[in-house]
């Protein structure tokens, strides 16, 4: 019996999502549609809304609006919390001071360079102009601080809203993105709506798309290349199919399954995950982390296939053909990221394998000067690295950033003289990477509990999910001695949405379950995301630095190590 109750929840978990709104196929296909579930004799089944949303999506061309039509409303209004005043402040804000003004050099001298003391309340001005030829000693490669350069380069750095831009549109189409892989793991359209509305509205997502700096260009194509290896999996799983076929069909017996080349969506993920490297090195961990995750996936897909040598042909065979398709790509877009710094002169260290005595001699006497120079900087950046020692404020142990035990400070400007809109006479503006806590505290028990259940019930979606969670957070448990920030999360907040969601999943049940258990699970559901809304909007001023008395800003703070 236990057996049989514990195989029973996995095909409901399974199929849950595909029963809640009836669009589980691509616009178009009517092999299924509203209503196909048998009614039941005993126990009604389903409810009202059930009912209705089944009319609602009776027509393929209303399946087709709502599939595109609602990732897309949840993405605008992403849009609108990222982008509404997004160029107040008109300062530096936290670490802006070196990702702004390294962006900006970037644009005129190919490289990082020197700004005097000072410089921040100038360039916030408008004297953007301060820099020297000398170069900058930066620790991170370059590509996020281009990315910030893409509103700067188009309309200038004279407002906050334009060295911005580019980091809360990549923001914005992270929720996008994050609603395609939900519907990737679970077929389902309202499914995919509210994982990406619980990243549209949570603070560490809005604060960090809302301030320009590297993390969040870090998460966003780490979740890109999440998205592009779910859609390698299907792909690859059909060719695999096709490919047995053939072979069978022609009489051969196919021992070791084909090494299919034809992977275009593993050469994106490697594109993705070298640009997270290029923005910040712990993107090396999603490379690793889903390499191997595609060899695992294959050597499962060859067991299922009936190919007899499953594992030896996902290892030695396709093994190093993933390989080939991901890492060097990964590798060659990281390199490509220094291009600014190789064709210039006057980067930091760009010449050092030139003075006497620094450049290699035996075995790698062959590889080129500016390479020899830009691997030195590597090395003396990591030092840096795993040197980083120190106190500060707003510094937060890795160890509790699921439970958000000390979110970062970043702005905080006070009037006392009643000109600061608040309607009192002291006003204080904050800019606090504190997450929506209903939203935070939940995921880290779903996280909790989809370890469990990965454990009992070997769910691929779950796997996947912490698969993702871990690339982002586990490395950081190795520098527990180092100065770090809470707001680094954001690396792995998308998997901790998705692991909220699979859990209201679970919780939401199918469109077939007794009426009374429906009903208590739409309701709790619906319930707690009109909550969550709530406490966001709560939060809302002191994510975006809109003046409040310092009563209500205290009330914010809901746990002691809370206080800034």
């Amino acid at each position: 019996m236990g057996a049989e109750t514990g195989a029973a929840d996995v095909r409901a978990s399974r199929e849950a999502a595909a029963s809640i709104d009836d669009d589980a196929t691509e616009p178009g296909d009517e092999t299924t549609g509203p209503g196909d579930h048998a009614p039941q004799a005993l126990e009604r089944r389903g409810t009202r809304l059930d009912d209705w949303w089944g009319r609602v999506l009776a027509t393929p061309r209303r399946r087709a609006l709502w599939y595109w039509g609602g990732p897309i409303l949840v993405t605008l209004f992403a849009a609108v919390l990222r982008f509404w005043n997004l160029g107040h402040p008109q300062a530096i804000v936290f670490d802006e001071t070196y990702y702004v003004k390294d962006a900006w050099t970037l644009l005129h001298n190919g490289y990082e360079s020197d700004w005097p003391d000072g410089a921040d309340e100038d360039f916030a001005r408008g004297d953007t102009d301060l820099f020297s030829d000398d170069p900058a000693y930066v620790v991170h490669p370059p590509l996020g601080k281009w990315m910030i350069a893409l509103g700067m380069a188009a309309f200038g750095a004279d407002s906050a809203f334009w060295w911005r831009a580019s980091t809360a549109l990549a923001g914005t189409v992270a929720v996008f993105v994050l609603a395609m892989v939900a519907r990737r793991l679970w077929p389902s359209t309202i499914v995919a709506v509210i994982a990406a509305f619980l990243f549209a509205i949570d603070g560490n997502a809005i604060v960090m798309s809302r301030v320009a700096l590297l993390d969040n260009w870090l998460m966003f194509f780490a979740l890109l290349g999440f998205w592009f290896v779910l859609l390698d999996r299907a792909h690859a799983k059909r060719l695999l199919e096709e490919r047995l076929g053939d072979a069978r069909a022609a009489g051969r017996d196919p021992h070791y399954g084909p090494a299919i080349w034809t992977r275009p969506w593993v050469i994106a993920a490697g594109i993705a995950f070298g640009a997270a490297c290029a923005v910040k090195w712990s993107g090396v961990w999603f490379v690793a982390a889903f390499g191997l995750y595609l060899v695992v996936v294959d050597a499962l897909a060859r067991r299922r296939a009936g190919v007899p040598f499953w594992l030896t042909a996902a290892v030695l065979k396709q093994g190093p053909v993933t390989f080939l398709l991901l890492v060097p790509v990964a590798l060659y877009v990281y390199l490509a990221s220094w291009t600014g710094w190789l064709v210039t002169d006057g980067g930091y260290y760009r010449h050092w394998a030139d003075e006497p005595g620094n450049a290699a001699t035996g075995w790698f006497s062959w590889v080129p000067l500016a390479l020899q120079s830009l691997w030195h900087y590597h090395e003396s950046a990591y030092t840096y690295h795993v040197g980083v020692h120190g106190e500060h404020p707003s510094q937060s142990s890795p160890l509790w950033w699921l439970i958000m035990f000390k979110p970062t400070n970043m702005y905080f400007a006070a009037t006392e003289d009643g000109s600061g809109g608040c309607g009192a006479d002291t006003c204080w503006a904050s800019i606090i990477g504190i997450g929506n806590p209903l939203i935070w505290w939940a995921a880290a028990a779903a996280s909790l509990y989809l370890v469990y259940r990965l454990v009992r019930y070997r769910e691929w979606q779950t796997g996947a999910i912490l698969l993702g969670l871990a690339a982002g957070y586990l490395p950081w448990l190795l520098y527990l001695d180092r100065t770090v920030f809470q707001f680094y999360s954001i690396a792995f907040q998308p998997y901790t949405m998705l692991a909220l969601t699979a859990v209201i999943v679970l919780i939401l049940g199918r469109r077939d379950d007794p009426r009374w258990r429906r009903l208590r699970g739409i309701a709790v559901v619906a319930i707690f995301l009109g909550f969550v809304l709530l406490v966001s909007a709560f939060y809302y001023p002191i994510w975006t630095a809109i003046p409040v008395t310092p009563e209500f800003r205290q009330l914010h703070f809901w746990t002691p190590s809370w206080v800034t």
